[in-house]
């Protein structure tokens, strides 16, 4: 990342780790500056390198010499920093038509289950919000997205804002596990097809992007190595694993299945930070049981997913003031147009989170630290009562009466006690 971009219009060089960028005299500079790409010139901003020399590395290797602003948090540090915007994508026909015959098939999947669909929807203010916008009979609105061409993170970020500032919960569908949509915001990975056989019924298996939940204590007798350390911790995990990976498996998630199911609230968006890196997020589509499930152990997460937009000022900026550094540094740290890395795929982002016990809240029946309030001849009636032995007798989970809790044929609650929980 650089520190500093020559700005093509007042023909000066702006240095990012300064407050005033280095020209105390243009009090609106940071503003203008940091303001969105869709708001401004795109070639408002160069690579000084660029600028001195005619060339860069990052145009050597297929990204222009314009620049964008974004906020960055290194070393618990956030500063400004220069990005390369990337060359100008135009869909190829193959990216087009693919992206065609996967909206089409959207639609057709949502009114053939009674759904309303509306291919290219577009809000109030007239600009398009969604490819496809799938509503749900209770009015629940899904904006699908099918992303066949490169697109940035920033963009991901910005589209998927807007459509939640519309009431719409954003579900981008890709075929890449490249593409900037993966961690970024809601999403589903499919494989590879021709826009031929996504036009046709075969199916379409959500490859990535859907997940359910799985709990267990990790003993040495689990299925399950421990994720920690390889064998067993004797704690409690808790992690979201792909539909073939689950003990048992769970049958996988087609693309039409899904146009449907997260209409109908079946299925629903998932917002998952790091337990040890809250700053680092999963993302997935989970069905809605699991989803209240984790939000039973470990409560809602209350922190909005909305990364601080250029143009938003300088709240939390540290301005390390120094010499503006003209070398461009593209490749040696840098956004992402797509990934030239594979993500993460299927064996992180997981959501694991450990814990070393159940929380009280979750026990249906709660626990009973006292012991029997029963005489030595009030525990030999109950013996007799029951058919068993006064050692056997004990007290129910519940609400405390004397029942056959231990031996062979014990059990941990009363009748009234296990009706009135299996109502629940």
């Amino acid at each position: 990342m650089a520190n500093g971009v020559f700005h093509t219009a007042y023909g000066i060089e702006i240095n990012l780790t300064m407050p005033d960028l280095g020209h105390p005299g243009r009090p609106g500079l940071l503003e203008e500056v940091t303001t969105p790409i869709d708001r401004r010139e795109r070639e408002l901003l160069e690579c000084l390198e660029h600028h001195g020399d005619g060339a860069c590395q990052a145009e050597e290797d297929g990204r222009s010499p314009w620049m964008t602003i974004r906020r960055r948090t290194v070393g618990g540090r956030t500063v400004w920093v220069a990005a390369h915007l990337p060359v100008r994508h135009t869909p190829t026909p193959e990216e087009s038509a693919k992206h065609q015959a996967m909206k089409e098939r959207i639609a057709r999947a949502a009114e053939r289950h009674g759904h309303r669909a509306e291919i290219e929807a577009r809000a109030t203010d007239g600009r398009i919000r969604t490819d496809v916008l799938v509503t749900g009979d209770d009015g629940r609105r899904i904006g699908w997205e099918a992303q066949y061409s490169p697109i940035t993170a920033d963009t991901v970020r910005r589209r998927s804002r807007a459509a939640a500032e519309h009431g719409i919960v954003p579900l981008w569908v890709t075929d890449t596990d490249r593409s900037a949509v993966v961690e970024r915001a809601p999403w589903a990975r499919v494989d590879d097809f021709s826009w031929k056989e996504i036009a046709s019924p075969l199916a379409m298996v959500v490859r990535a992007g859907v997940r359910h939940l799985q709990q267990w204590k990790c003993l040495p007798s689990s299925v399950r190595p421990c994720p920690v350390n390889g064998s067993s911790c004797g704690r409690f995990h808790a992690e979201w694993f792909l539909p073939a990976l689950c003990l048992p498996a769970k049958a996988p998630t087609e693309v039409d299945q899904l146009v449907v199911a997260s209409a109908d609230g079946e299925f629903v968006p998932m917002r998952i930070p790091d337990q040890r890196d809250p700053r680092s997020v999963s993302r997935m589509w989970v069905p809605a049981v699991d989803r209240d499930r984790w939000h039973d152990m470990f409560g809602p997460d209350e922190d909005e997913d909305s990364p601080a937009e250029p143009g938003a000022g300088d709240a939390g900026i540290t301005y390390t003031r120094q010499e503006l550094d003209a070398t461009c540094r593209y490749g040696e740290e840098t956004f992402t147009f797509n990934d030239p890395r594979p993500r993460r795929g299927n064996s992180a982002g997981t959501g694991l989170h450990t814990f070393d016990e159940v929380p009280e809240r979750l026990l249906t029946v709660p626990r009973q630290d006292r012991r029997l309030d029963a005489t030595e001849t009030q525990r030999r009636e109950a013996a007799l009562a029951h058919g068993c032995e006064p050692w056997q007798i004990g007290p129910c989970a519940g609400c405390g009466t004397p029942i056959r809790r231990y031996g062979d044929t014990g059990v941990h609650a009363c009748e009234a006690c296990r009706a009135r929980t299996a109502r629940r």
